[in-house]
């Protein structure tokens, strides 16, 4: 008897997870069907059946659900099986489940409490994932919004920037959420349970080969929505533009300077071809007289000169502009970046070249900070810069120009010819609006946590 009732739960629960299996492919080929640039991704998975889920959840590999939730959520609307699917796809692609929650939390609550910034985290991961999907025009995934997931988006979109995890977060700090308003927005956004997601405990480790396939993933997708699938892009939302913040470079600016550097002599002694062996020989055999001694010159690669070009047009406050020139004062001031004597421009300029101030030595830079004063406020033209370097090096007062930095929003008119020296146009994270540049420009990224911490 005891044997026959364990059989029969274990039909049942077969049973169950079959249907539960094949609800979650039905999912799949209808999803694919309009959105066949996430073949790959949407195939990623298998299924599991888990008791503990709610309703149903990933840690990138096996999709888990709890089998009469993920019923009763199909029989009430397959849309919402549908999105709750494409909804832990995003956050494979965008790893929010690799990522853990900031070690952070610099927004209060009520009363004074400050709640866990996993909660903000997760919460934020959701909102980006479904702000993709409710901007998505496709069938399979279009549901009515509710008052409040229409004012949450609202609010989040008056900054202008592409709603990735990490930005909604910043800006949800900043709203200064009270307990009740948090709960209201995590019981709005919620679609799955993020109990798998890696480094969240012991059981999850991170698995960093896991986290390199799915950004292979993402980045394929990339290239098949600007070049192939263009028209499914303009039905997705903003999903190619979170695509780019997600995979675009962070760099490290002082190894970034280091490609506008150059060879040359400089005096002082050269430690590396040094032979201290026979130096000791000698004094050991004559006393006083070594046999060979250390070279006067040595041959380093320091940077010379470049230019600097400062967007002060209306669009680049002055409080990024000071803090991208401190960063830059960092990087010239460093003894082992730079030769003592350099030929540095530091030139402003909105839609005209407003002033040039010519950097010989690091107590001039030093002096031009002290002082700093921005000209301009006008519109924002790229060209006239341009011209005035070529002019600078026509006139002989380049020699050896190796580079421009361009710091600005992106937003502008460029030029149409590549320049005879690397051009890149610097941005802060902050500020970044994915604005495109030219393809002959180099594109630099720094964030906003870098320059704070430096």
């Amino acid at each position: 008897m005891e044997y026959r009732e364990e059989k029969k739960r274990d039909e049942a629960a077969e049973a169950l997870e079959r249907i539960g299996c094949d609800i979650l492919r039905l999912c799949r080929d209808e999803l694919y069907v309009s959105m066949r640039f996430l073949d790959v991704a949407l195939s990623s998975f298998r299924y599991q059946m888990d008791g503990q889920v709610s309703p149903f959840g990933t840690d990138g590999r096996v999709i888990y659900f709890h089998p009469q939730q993920l019923g009763g959520l199909y029989r009430e609307n397959r849309i919402l099986t549908n999105r709750g699917y494409l909804h832990m796809v995003l956050h494979c692609i965008f790893r929010h489940i690799f990522k853990p929650a900031p070690g952070e939390q610099d927004s209060g609550a009520a009363q004074g409490s400050r709640p866990p910034a996993e909660r903000y985290w997760n919460l934020s991961c959701d909102i980006a994932a479904e702000h993709i999907i409710d901007g998505c025009d496709l069938r399979p995934v279009r549901y009515s919004r509710s008052l409040l997931r229409r004012e949450t988006y609202r609010r989040l979109r008056e900054s202008g920037h592409v709603l990735n995890a990490e930005r909604v977060r910043k800006l949800l700090a900043e709203w200064d959420l009270t307990e009740k308003e948090l709960t209201m927005l995590e019981e709005e956004f919620y679609v799955d349970d993020h109990r798998y997601w890696s480094g969240r405990d012991e059981k999850q480790p991170q698995d960093p080969e896991l986290s390199r396939q799915w950004k292979d993933i993402d980045e394929k997708m990339e290239t098949d929505l600007e070049t192939f699938s263009k028209e499914a892009a303009e039905h997705g939302g903003g999903f190619l533009d979170e695509l780019r913040v997600e995979n675009r470079g962070r760099h490290d600016y002082r190894e970034f300077l280091r490609k506008f550097s150059v060879f040359r002599e400089e005096l002082k002694a050269d430690q590396d071809t040094f032979d201290y062996g026979f130096y000791s020989y000698g004094l050991s055999l004559y006393g006083n007289m070594p046999l060979i001694e250390p070279l006067e010159t040595r041959e380093v690669r320091k940077i010379e000169e470049f230019a600097v070009v400062i967007d002060t047009s209306m669009s680049c406050s002055g409080e990024l502009v000071r803090r991208f020139l401190e960063e830059t004062y960092d990087v010239l001031t460093e003894e082992e970046s730079f030769f003592r004597k350099v030929n540095i421009h530091m030139i402003q300029c909105d839609e005209k070249v407003q002033q040039d101030v010519k950097i010989t030595s690091g107590e001039e830079l030093r002096q031009y900070m002290e002082h700093l004063k921005l000209y301009g406020e006008g519109g924002t033209d790229f060209r006239p810069a341009f011209e005035y370097v070529d002019e600078l090096i026509r006139s002989g007062e380049f020699v050896n120009l190796k580079g421009m930095i361009y710091f600005t929003d992106g937003y502008g008119t460029y030029p149409s010819k590549m320049p005879a020296y690397r051009t890149a146009f610097v941005f802060l994270e902050d500020d970044y609006r994915d604005a495109e540049v030219p393809p002959w420009a180099i594109r630099l990224i720094l964030s906003e946590d870098s320059l704070k911490e430096k």
